[in-house]
Formats: structure tokens, sequence, C-alpha cells
């Protein structure tokens, strides 16, 4: 059973990086000493619309229905914290009380086996517990943490993928070319049709084509897992990810020919606008240093990444795969991406051995990532040294708060707000990996990868009993 995304942000707490704080997780807004101001905003202003129940799902920033009784506060880490300070290698030197505790929760049945397991304090690279943390494992969704730092360290925080309108030098021929923005949604469309008549009215030009260029991407369109609501074909041309359902997040119903789609879609934005093309839009390469008419950007990669994170995103999961690709000279496709990330963590310096990346989603059940390489990407991403890689916890759901983790670590559990982390399911493999805030404000990485498992509805409870004893510990 693949995990369930949902869809609404909610208000969570526990920061991490150069500093923690206790607050709402806001996952929009711009940087400030390392805490988004956007969090800090919300701590000093709290809604009533927050906890772990909020009623039927919305999108962000959509408007809730009535007020709601203000939830529960979370356990909160002290006020002022001395902020963190991330090695660049951990080492080794389990702590036997931890295990004493952990021990007897990593035993349960319901966590299948084999079972690897991995803790961290990020501060000091002190190795508190390990269970096979060197043995590769099937990682489901949590392999997304790869492949979002990776994108980070290779192309920065800052990147946006384009998708752009060109025409050849007469203007006759009009040409949409993908950027690998599954992000791209209607309005944006819209703009971009608008856009591109006005720069055709200005050269006074009708043209005579339109066509379409999905050649950014290379090799199989379709995943290995077939046609399947979890994930749409993986084009560098697509609108709202090829959903038909209306859904932004989850499981949905998708476009079987998403880039066609989106070239009808703009041919009749571009009718609307005045400017007559055939109705038929077909495939083509842009022209040889064309003219450009149009463009439209994504949010910035940080955000991206956030999203790839809070929701699993899987269209985006392999779209920032193969941006890895582009910008390290590797051939953006499934296996061409998969040696490009590989490739970027070797240069963040993580321990990579047994380790097999074959998509950017999880989704492959081939794909082998070890405990100990997770924990060592949050210790990274946690560095004051590399504050490129911030997205990659500023994006984890938070526990009993949002995304993946909305449903769990509810029901007064004293976990909630203090874990964020990435969620994996596949059918018999579980996992989960993230921060924890411990009783006295420490900040400890983990990973616990699952295979075998008899049904999430086993593993999970026993994942997030091993996570909570981090808190109380």
């Amino acid at each position: 059973m693949l995990e369930r995304n949902v869809l609404r942000l909610a208000a969570g707490s526990t920061l991490l990086g150069v500093a923690l704080a206790a607050t709402a997780a806001g996952l929009a807004g711009p940087w400030d000493g390392g805490q988004r101001t956007a969090e800090r905003d919300r701590a000093a202003a709290r809604s009533a619309t927050g906890g772990a129940h909020h009623g039927g799902s919305a999108a962000p920033g959509a408007a809730r229905p009535g007020p709601a009784p203000a939830p529960v506060p979370a356990p909160s880490a002290p006020a002022v914290l001395t902020p963190l300070t991330a090695p660049a290698r951990v080492r080794a030197a389990p702590a036997p009380g931890l295990a004493g505790a952990l021990d007897p929760l990593f035993r349960v049945p319901g966590l299948g086996a084999p079972r690897t397991a991995a803790v961290v304090d990020v501060a000091t690279g002190r190795r508190l517990y390990e269970h096979g943390a060197a043995a590769p494992m099937p990682p489901a969704s949590t392999i997304k943490i790869a492949t979002t730092a990776a994108a980070l360290s290779a192309l920065g925080p800052d990147h946006r993928l384009t998708t752009t309108v060109v025409a050849s030098r007469d203007a006759r021929t009009v040409t949409l070319v993908g950027g690998g923005d599954p992000t791209l949604d209607g309005s944006r469309l819209k703009a971009l049709a608008a856009a591109t008549a006005k720069a055709l009215r200005a050269r006074r030009v009708t043209p005579a084509a339109l066509t379409y260029d999905t050649s950014l991407y290379e090799g199989p369109v379709r995943h290995r897992i077939g046609a399947n609501d979890n994930i749409a074909p993986v084009t560098p041309l697509m609108t709202d990810a090829a959903r038909l359902d209306g859904s932004v997040s989850g499981p949905a119903p998708r476009a079987a020919d998403p880039a066609g789609e989106t070239a009808r879609a703009f041919a009749r934005l571009l009718a609307a606008q005045g400017v007559k093309v055939p109705p038929a839009p077909r495939p083509g390469r842009a022209p040889h240093k064309p003219l450009r008419l149009a463009a439209t950007h994504s949010a910035p990669l940080s955000a991206l990444v956030e999203r790839t994170l809070t929701y699993s995103d899987n269209d985006l999961a392999e779209a920032l795969a193969r941006a890895t690709a582009r910008a390290t000279r590797h051939p953006a496709g499934f296996d061409g991406a998969g040696r490009a990330v590989r490739a970027q963590l070797g240069r963040l310096g993580v321990p990579l051995d047994g380790a097999v990346l074959r998509d950017g989603s999880g989704l492959d059940r081939r794909n082998r990532v070890s405990a100990r390489l997770l924990t060592a990407l949050l210790a990274r991403a946690a560095d004051p040294a590399r504050p490129e890689l911030r997205p990659v916890l500023t994006g984890l759901p938070v526990g009993g708060f949002s995304g993946t983790l909305e449903d769990r670590y509810t029901d007064g559990s004293p976990a909630a707000g203090l874990i964020r982390a990435k969620t994996g399911t596949l059918t018999g493999v579980n996992a989960l990996a993230g921060t924890a805030v411990t009783r006295d404000g420490r900040l400890l990485a983990f990973a616990f990868l699952a295979s075998n498992t008899p049904s999430p509805y086993e593993a999970q409870p026993a994942l997030d009993a091993l996570a909570t004893t981090l808190t109380t510990s």
C-alpha cells in the first residue's frame, strides 16, 4: 500500500539547524537567522484552527470554515537554546541508556525483518544508537531525503524550473518548451499564453504552427511500476502534475499524455488571446538559436524541496532528480538521474556503501540506502556551514500537524510537534527518518527502516513509538 499524502499545512514546532525554537511550522516565507520568518510570525499570533484534526483537506492558503477550539499545545523545547553545530563526521559512541529504551520497541513483530536503525546527536555527531545501520535497505519514500539534498547541493535553493515559449527566426513556428516543472498550473499557463500573444503582436506576426518540446528528459516516460495514481508519466511538460481530479497532492487519476494535454490547453489559451494556431499542436524540437517569446518560473527550489518532503510528492521528486542530472551533465532519465544523485551525495561526504538509487521518488523497490546514510544527510542539512541544505529539514512533516504525519502523533502524544520526519511506505516496507527534540532540547537525527512488515497498521505505530521514545529520553 503506497503512502497517503495530505493537503494541509498546519502549525507545528521545533525548528532545527542553527537554532531551535518552539514555534508553529509554516512552510512558506523567507529565512531569518535559520528560522522561517513565517514561523516566527505565526508563533506570535496563533490561529484557532491549528492542531492535529482540522476537518476536510484544503489547499495551502484556502479559507477554512468556522472557528475551531484551540489545540492543546505540543510539548516544546526551552525558549532559548544554544545554537547547534553539526559536525562534518559523526563519532561512534553508543548511549547504553537509549539502547535499553529502544531495544524492546525495536523487536516488536510489526517491524518485520530485517530492520535497521540509526540515531545521531546532531550537535556533537555522537552515534547514540545503531542496529544494522550500514545495511542497505529499501527506503521507500525516505529516499526523497537523498533526492532533495542532492538537488539543493547541485542547484542551490534559489534555482527555479522554467517553462519557455520560443519561435523560429521568422516567428512563424511557436514552440512550448517543457522545463521539468510539474507545478505549472492553469493560471501560470494562461499568463504564459498572454505574454506570448503580446510578444507576437509586437512583432506583427501570425504563427502558422504550434509545437511542443519534451526533449529535456531522456528514456522511458513511465515509471517501472507502470500506470499508477501515485505518479504521472514523467515528462518535462505537464500542468498540475497531470492530475485529472483537481487535487493537489496524494494519489489521483492522471492524464496519459500530460505534454500533449498541456500543449492543447496552451493553444486554446492563445486563441482566447486572439492568436490563431492549429488546435492540435504536434511534438517538435525548439529551433536552433530561437527567439524567446515568454517564460514562466516555478517557486524557488527551496520551496519545491519542502513540498516534495511534506507531501511526499513523487512527481516533484522525479523532476528534482532530473534537474540534478541536467546540472551535473548526466542523462535526464531514471538511470542517469540515479547516478547523478549518487554522485552528488558523494560530494557531500556521506556513507554510500551499498546505496542503489533507481529513481527519485522511492517507488522503485530496487532502491537501497542505509539508516546511516539518511542520518548523515540529516546532520549535513543541520550544519550551519551548509545553509543551502536547510530545506531538507524544514520540509519534513511535523508529527501531529502537517503533511504525511498529520494523522500520526495525535491524541495527546508527547511527541506531537517534536518529531519532524519523512515517512516511507510500500507494500511490506515501512520507514521513518527525520529529527526529534529531546526533553533537554537536543536535536537528534534518526532513521528506522523495516522490511517484510505484515502491514502498515502494525509497522507505523511501532515506528512512531521508537521516535516518541527519543523525545522523552
